[in-house]
């Protein structure tokens, strides 16, 4: 039989000398490559070694895993485990339901009710979620991007509640709707309205809660759904661009609001071109800040990241190889500069981790910050012809992404006609060939299988099939309790700022938590203002 003809399974794989993004790896390089101007030192223009001179010297990387499921009451008692096994900062994972903005009570809801993340629905369900928890002492980090805004609104609630200072909040919203309506789908308004909402919550955090980003303009998904490494970077950074410019459109000020600006990414297995796409985003996001906005001030010329090692990189077969390719994820994040980074667990490609797998997960970062030693000194590969070269030929190809959605017409009409939407469906679809055909090697998966090979893992994780009806009973109890009056005035002023476009809505948005809406029910005030988005098709 020709090896052709021959599944990937059945052969050995083969090296290539093209990475993963398309750019040719040479056997060997010499310094010929290297162009000294382009490198610069660490903490200074144009940041490819690291926005900080001394590195994780200064400060180590925020320690997260994303976690959330069931209640509050349950995810609570995730959160304390994790915080006691030396988790430095929550990254709250929030369910299906509060993500599209609907109630547990909606018919959309109920299957969906705690499967994926924690219900939160109103401030009460917030207030079980933190409790026992010094929101001024902990950094918390939410991927929520839909209702991103009434989330931030009520985490102010929370800690209004807990008598915490907003000034002294620190931590992260995603809310880059952009992407969404790319790779994701957990859009609700029409794009307009939405990056409205998204400079209105960034403006107002950048006055009640100066230290909290109210934004991370993220790649990850966009990754996920197939991009390469330098498609991810491009894509995320077209959409920060787009987000300076509504943020400068509102009157924001870039010297003040680009301090808050903060990015997300995922790290996927081949190591260098991970490394190299974060020197080469560094080094275009600052000369961006400086060159086409004029900003002055180092600090608003940062591109400061956080990442999610694993991902779709993980893959249920063999699953404990997940953490070799978590621990190899992760030294590229710590090579790349990452200020936070969450690990995935083993287990993540088919179930909720379990405390054991969340654990491990944390104990990888551990090891690699506290024995390793790849952290002492700052940009450790700096120099390195290889990678000098790999990060001048991925800022190439960034640019050239970028180029093109500039020649569309920008992000915003890219996305409301389809455009970008269709091109990563079929570089999702080139990715998905490729590893049928062994063109992406994943051990386990498409190469070095067992026969009759079973799942294998230590433990299984179960959701409490009650879930849903506690969550259910609880909503009622704050439907019965609240005081409707001081409900329907909230939103009825919510509802009349968002038909103002010169109003800013957040501080509607934490009286109506304040007096226990709904995240149903602000999301449907601004729905009878702005509508839904509706998806473009494209054949």
């Amino acid at each position: 039989m020709n090896i052709r003809e021959k599944p990937a399974a059945a052969r050995e794989p083969l090296m290539t000398s093209v990475s993963r993004s398309g750019i040719p790896v040479p056997a060997s390089v010499d310094a010929s490559a290297v162009h000294p101007e382009n490198i610069g030192q660490p903490g200074e223009y144009p940041f490819t070694r690291g926005i900080f001179p001394d590195g994780y010297n200064g400060r180590l990387w925020t320690i997260r895993q994303y976690s959330g499921f069931g209640t509050a009451e349950e995810s609570n008692e995730r959160y304390k485990f994790l915080l006691a096994q030396g988790q430095t900062g929550l990254s709250v994972a929030l369910d299906l339901p509060t993500q599209c903005g609907y109630d547990p009570t909606h018919p959309m809801a109920r299957p969906e009710i705690g499967k994926v993340g924690v219900s939160l629905s109103n401030l009460s369900e917030a207030e079980i979620l933190f409790q026992g928890l010094d929101l001024s002492k902990i950094s918390t980090s939410f991927t929520i991007n839909g209702t991103a805004a009434i989330i931030y609104a009520m985490y102010l609630a929370v800690a209004d509640k807990q008598g915490v200072p907003r000034e002294k909040l620190t931590g992260t919203i995603q809310n880059d709707i952009l992407k969404e309506y790319v790779a994701r789908g957990t859009w609700i308004f029409p794009v307009r309205p939405s990056m409205r909402l998204i400079a209105d919550s960034i403006l107002y955090s950048n006055d009640v809660s100066p230290r909290f980003n109210a934004i991370s303009i993220a790649g990850a998904h966009v990754r996920d759904a197939g991009a390469t490494a330098a498609e991810e970077m491009a894509y995320t950074l077209a959409n920060g661009l787009a987000y300076v410019d509504e943020l400068q459109r509102r009157g924001g000020d870039v010297e003040k609001f680009a301090k808050r600006l903060s990015f997300f990414f995922y790290v996927h297995m081949d190591f260098f071109d991970e490394i190299a796409k974060f020197r080469a985003g560094r080094r275009l996001w600052a000369k961006f800040m400086k060159e086409r906005y004029g900003v002055k001030d180092p600090k608003a010329q940062h591109f400061r990241f956080g990442v999610v090692c694993g991902g779709s990189s993980l893959v249920a077969p063999q699953p404990y190889n997940n953490v070799v390719r978590v621990a190899v994820e992760t030294m590229a994040a710590v090579f790349g500069g990452a200020q936070s980074i969450f690990t995935c667990a083993l287990d993540e490609a088919f179930q909720i981790p379990t405390e054991f797998s969340a654990e491990l997960a944390v104990r990888t970062q551990q090891i690699l910050a506290f024995e390793s030693g790849i952290g002492r000194t700052v940009d450790p590969l700096g120099g390195s012809y290889f990678l000098e070269q790999h990060t001048d030929r991925m800022e190439e190809m960034i640019t050239k992404v970028m180029s093109e959605i500039d020649a569309y017409g920008g992000v915003i009409p890219a996305i409301e006609d389809g455009w970008m939407q269709l091109r990563l469906a079929e570089r999702g679809l080139e990715r998905k060939l490729d590893t049928d055909a062994g063109k992406n090697v994943i051990v386990g998966q498409n190469f070095f299988k067992k026969e009759n090979e079973e799942m294998g893992v230590r433990e299984l994780f179960t959701l409490d099939p009650t879930v849903a009806q506690r969550a259910l009973e609880k909503f009622q109890r704050v439907l019965d309790t609240r005081q409707q009056s001081a409900v329907d005035a909230s939103l009825a002023k919510l509802s009349a700022a968002a038909a103002n476009d010169r109003e800013n809505v957040m501080p509607y948005l934490v009286d109506c938590c304040h007096a226990y809406a709904t995240v149903g029910e602000m999301v449907s005030s601004l729905k009878n203002q702005w509508g839904e988005f509706k998806e473009p098709v494209n054949l």
